[in-house]
């Protein structure tokens, strides 16, 4: 697809000065021939090359494919922060939604910007919460409010949570989540100003503890009750999923809390209570394509992360899978409303990797079902099928990871694993550096990204977290 004159000369100017970063709503327009009008953005958070690859072969086979594969346009990006080789998803998301390197921990801050560590009276309360340096750069988001579209964030996690906090919030350290939510707050303190008057337009996640008061369960230090102050100022609220399928596709903004912290993983997910990520972003796109000026959209498979760092593989790919049902619930939808995606890109990637590994040399699986441990299952012996053993003579699993809090202690022959045994909805992987429980640490190789739609050619090669932020300013001229 051809870019605009006008996109082509951001490329050229290093995409320097070429969108308004005042105050939102100052340059309200819809946009041109050539740019995309609507912008969705998926993150998978921890999701690197092997966690897709065994994802695949978990739902589909060697030879299947997840929606991600079917996007067009493809590239591989470098996820190291400012100040770290392996980036943690503060930096990386920020890097995306800023085009700016980011130490570790911080939140769409300047590059300078290092994490502080609020201090905490003896109950471990925050006591203060002022940014010691830096100062805010502007985010996707806020460029497009400036330009009159809507925008809206959809994530399993924390809406408060650093990956989802980075499209809309400032703050030296993603811990301040009470801070962060009251970014989202038009009018309120700490209120972030550069997303114009009526801020975004939509929020679906976790995290209400962040918007309460200690009086009513949550964390809120200030007594402030963010969901009623967003109510007063004409808000609507969902607390379950029937009331976030009850809501109508109009203009007046919503906030969809859906727990008082990170949702369930999809498996144990309670569906009364919680929706699924897929629904979530299908509402969304309803929702935000009433903005005849267009919309940007964040979707954030926040759990996969999770999952990883315990060491909890199937858990891991079962929320790449439904990641992925995200995906392509999007991308039919838009289908619908856009045929040919035409006027909408839609970018796919991850923040980081993690140390998940796939042990050789096991005969093809094919997917997992019921009666088929398949890729979660011990590695065996071409062509017989026999149980492989390691050198202490003990079974070993195809997945495992190089971090994690299960490593067996001197031999391993104590231990007599099974398919079953590993199989299983919460077994935890073995790992060859033990750490604490919950401590698998993230990886550091490159990510995969796909891209579909208008201007998606754009997205090719190696290329840098930092410049898919401006690549996906050149594709929409903001």
């Amino acid at each position: 697809m051809r870019i605009n004159t006008l996109a082509a000369a951001c490329a050229l100017a290093a995409l320097a000065g070429c969108a308004s970063t005042g105050p939102a709503g100052t340059n309200p327009r819809p946009a041109v021939d050539g740019q995309a009008k609507n912008i969705i953005f998926f993150l998978g958070d921890g999701m690197g090359i092997n966690t897709l690859t065994a994802a695949r072969i978990y739902h589909a086979g060697e030879d299947g494919e997840l929606t991600i594969d079917t996007l067009p346009e493809s590239a591989f990006v470098k996820t190291f922060s400012n100040d770290a080789q392996v980036t943690d998803s503060a930096a990386s998301m920020s890097a995306y939604m800023t085009g700016v390197k980011q130490n570790n921990n911080v939140i769409s801050m300047s590059t300078e910007t290092r994490a502080i560590s609020p201090a905490a009276d003896a109950n471990g309360n925050r006591l203060v919460s002022r940014c010691e340096n830096g100062k805010p750069v502007p985010t996707l988001a806020e460029l497009a409010k400036a330009r009159g579209m809507a925008a809206g964030v959809v994530t399993n996690t924390n809406v408060t949570d650093a990956t989802p906090a980075a499209t809309y919030a400032h703050a030296c350290t993603r811990r301040l989540e009470t801070d962060i939510a009251a970014a989202l707050v038009p009018g309120g303190a700490g209120y972030n100003k550069a997303l114009g008057a009526n801020g975004l337009d939509l929020v679906f996640g976790g995290g209400t503890q962040f918007f309460t008061p200690f009086a009513q369960g949550g964390k809120r230090a200030d007594g402030r009750n963010l969901v009623d102050e967003l109510q007063a100022k004409g808000w609507r609220v969902a607390t379950n999923t029937a009331q976030m399928t009850a809501l109508a596709a109009t203009p007046q903004p919503v906030i969809g809390l859906f727990g008082q912290s990170h949702l369930a993983f999809e498996a144990a997910r309670d569906p009364v209570k919680q929706p699924l990520l897929a629904d979530m972003t299908d509402k969304a796109i309803d929702i935000l394509a009433r903005n005849p000026n267009g919309f940007f959209l964040v979707v954030e498979g926040g759990l996969i992360d999770h999952a990883l760092h315990a060491t909890q593989a199937k858990r891991a790919l079962q929320e790449t899978v439904s990641y992925n049902a995200a995906l392509k619930r999007a991308i039919d939808k838009m289908q619908a409303i856009d045929p040919g995606l035409k006027n909408t890109l839609i970018v796919a990637t991850a923040d980081h990797d993690h140390t998940l590994l796939i042990n050789g040399y096991s005969p093809r699986t094919g997917k997992t079902t019921p009666t088929n441990p398949g890729i979660l299952g011990l590695v065996r012996s071409i062509p017989d099928g026999k149980i492989r053993l390691d050198k202490d003579g003990a079974p070993f699993t195809i997945l495992g990871f190089g971090t994690g809090e299960h490593r067996v202690q001197g031999s391993r022959k104590i231990v007599q694993l099974t398919d079953e045994m590993a199989a299983a909805d919460d077994y935890h992987q073995e790992a060859v550096v033990r750490t604490r429980t919950g401590a698998e640490t993230h990886g550091g190789a490159d990510v995969y990204l796909g891209a579909i739609g208008a201007n998606a050619e754009l997205f090719r090669g190696t290329i840098d977290n930092t410049r898919v932020f401006s690549l996906i300013k050149t594709a929409a001229g903001l």
